[in-house]
């Protein structure tokens, strides 16, 4: 019984510190972060062609 009660005080402690750091994570974010991550347009359906970050960085390395 008692072993039940360390690891309940021991996720509510490590819990507790997951919380601590995503509100430091959150206050010290750039202010239009949020609203600049919601702007993003929804990617399209399937398998199809994507322009993607690394998509762009291997044409950037191909031009002479």
């Amino acid at each position: 019984m008692a072993e039940q009660k360390k690891i309940a005080r021991r996720s509510f402690f490590a819990g507790l510190g997951l919380i601590a750091a995503a509100g430091a994570a959150a206050r010290l974010a750039p202010p239009g972060a949020a609203e600049a991550a919601a702007e993003q347009p929804a990617e399209p359906e399937g398998k199809s062609y994507r322009l993607t970050e690394h998509v762009k960085k291997y044409y950037r390395t191909t031009t002479i």
